[in-house]
């Protein structure tokens, strides 16, 4: 009796074909996916500020003016200091740089910027460079 080779595996047309459409998938896909990713951290700057925004408002009613730095929302010596007003360290941006804060006081109104550079940490810039303001 004759034995019946039988060949496990795929060729190397078949093998190229696959890799073929893959590649042209990813070349579709990939550019639609990373620019998912640049909205996705601008969305998450937001939120974050957003938090940061409503620690800073607590700690302007029970002190009377808002801090001068955002570490002053987990720590402070002031008599009136009821915190900490932020769960945890207050965190970077979406791209490792910290938020850009400054207290401002003018015509007797407490109020304060907060924003995140974007990915290149400068002020200005356009795409991912751009600024995220609240």
């Amino acid at each position: 009796m004759k034995k019946l080779r039988t060949n496990k595996g795929f060729t190397l047309v078949e093998l190229l074909i696959v890799m073929v459409i893959l590649g042209l998938l990813a070349s579709v896909v990939a550019p639609r996916m990373f620019s998912k990713v640049s909205t996705a951290r601008e969305g998450t700057a937001k939120a974050q500020m957003q938090v940061l925004s409503t620690a800073l408002d607590s700690y302007r009613l029970d002190i009377g003016y808002y801090p001068k730095e955002l570490n002053e929302l987990l720590q402070s010596n002031h008599q009136m200091w009821d915190g900490p007003y932020f769960p945890k360290q207050i965190p970077n941006d979406p791209w490792g740089n910290p938020y850009s804060y400054k207290a401002i006081s003018e015509d007797g109104t407490e109020k304060f910027e907060l924003k995140s550079l974007g990915r290149d940490g400068k002020p200005g810039g356009e795409g991912e460079d751009a600024d995220v303001e609240l």
